[in-house]
């Protein structure tokens, strides 16, 4: 009787631990891991994903990339010293090796001397220069050099845009930021995306620097504001390059000229406005 007794109770005590396995489980799939202060699926009653653009020499963006703590140059310098890590897209699915992140940002070189060759062009490598020693030295190796942090003035953001319904309330929440080589400063006149990181990891790399990590406050330099606190505040200007949709096609791709991808870039950013502004008169 009492072995009967006791194989009940481990039965019911292995039911009952993969329930709390499995519900468990399933509490953790109900909210996004990439976010800060992330809102149940269940919770989301519209939601819309958008891409900005965000230019870090503009006036207005001028405090997150004051000398020497340029967000840019605080970002590198975590990935080096094994702080955070990148991803090669903003899915956020596959990590980028810090190596190659740092090919990402090295400057590109020309192999080839002045000749348009590897060699001296003057015959076989041992009467090149005749016998006179400029043949015998060893030309010293090229050291390899990379894109400064100031040369790194564009940051594209994605965020999702949620009304929660328990709160009532419209959420921007931020889930990458991917820094890119403006075309200006390629040679291929293209612009080149260097790493995507989970915004999730910046905010906490932000936080633990205080004294580093900091939006330069012009007005007041008193009271300068942690890069983190920045951002939740919306304290920078970044206008709409891509909102989701069927084609997941940039304002870009379908505009003719510059001068319509940011017409269409205001419209789309008059629509996120007009829809928050509308959302209180149902």
């Amino acid at each position: 009787m009492k072995k009967k007794a006791l194989r009940s109770a481990i039965i019911l005590f292995l039911v009952s631990f993969t329930a709390f396995e499995i519900y468990g489980q399933e509490e953790r799939l109900t909210y996004n891991e990439h976010s800060v202060y992330p809102i149940a699926y269940a919770n989301q009653m519209y939601k819309r994903t958008v891409w900005r653009r965000m230019d870090l020499k503009e006036k207005q963006n001028r405090p997150f990339f004051s000398t020497s703590n340029e967000i840019t140059r605080i970002i590198i310098d975590a990935v080096k010293d094994g702080l955070i890590y990148p991803y090669e897209d903003d899915s956020l699915n596959k990590r980028m090796s810090k190596e190659q992140f740092l090919e990402n940002l090295k400057l590109p070189t020309d192999d080839e001397d002045d000749f348009g060759a590897t060699d001296a062009g003057f015959g076989d490598d041992s009467g090149g220069w005749g016998d006179s020693g400029w043949g015998d030295e060893e030309e010293a190796a090229p050291s390899v050099q990379y894109y400064d942090a100031t040369q790194l003035n564009i940051i594209r953001i994605k965020e999702d845009m949620i009304f929660d319904k328990v709160r009532s309330r419209l959420y921007w929440d931020m889930q990458s930021l991917e820094m890119i080589i403006p075309a200006t400063e390629v040679a291929t006149g293209i612009e080149k995306s260097v790493g995507v990181f989970r915004y999730k990891d910046l905010e906490q790399l932000f936080r633990s620097m205080p004294d580093r990590a900091i939006w330069y406050n012009r007005q007041n330099t008193a009271h300068h504001r942690n890069m983190a606190d920045a951002f939740l505040l919306r304290l920078f200007n970044a206008r709409v390059v891509k909102v989701s949709n069927p084609r997941d096609d940039w304002i870009q791709d379908i505009s003719p000229d510059q001068r319509s991808a940011l017409y269409k870039s205001q419209q789309e950013e008059y629509k996120l406005i007009e829809y928050e502004h509308n959302l209180w008169e149902y």
